[in-house]
């Protein structure tokens, strides 16, 4: 099992939820504002009058044989507007109750 956080443009939120859908991948956690700027290029994503953009985040759980699958499909979407920016993290999960 592992943890996936994934940092996105706000109106990437539907797509997400699809290809959630599309791997069977039922629970997560959403924020629906966040605010950060990308590590090498991008525009910032800061709510504010100068970068009125925000972000969205997820943190899902996911088998760990879905995870090439789930980023693949987060690769795509982030190629279809590469300014605004969608991230994933991969990180083990030890333990889950």
């Amino acid at each position: 099992m592992k943890a996936v956080f994934i940092s996105a443009f706000q109106a990437f939120y539907e797509e997400v939820i699809a290809i959630f859908d599309k791997l069977e991948i039922r629970g997560f956690t959403y924020w629906s504002e966040t605010q950060g700027r990308g590590m090498y290029k991008g525009e910032p994503h800061y709510g504010t009058h100068a970068w009125p953009a925000l972000n969205c985040s997820f943190l899902v759980f996911v088998e760990t044989h879905k995870v090439e699958e789930l980023l693949e499909a987060l690769r795509r979407l982030d190629q279809t507007a590469e300014q605004q920016g969608l991230r994933a993290f991969v990180m083990p999960c030890e333990q889950m109750m």
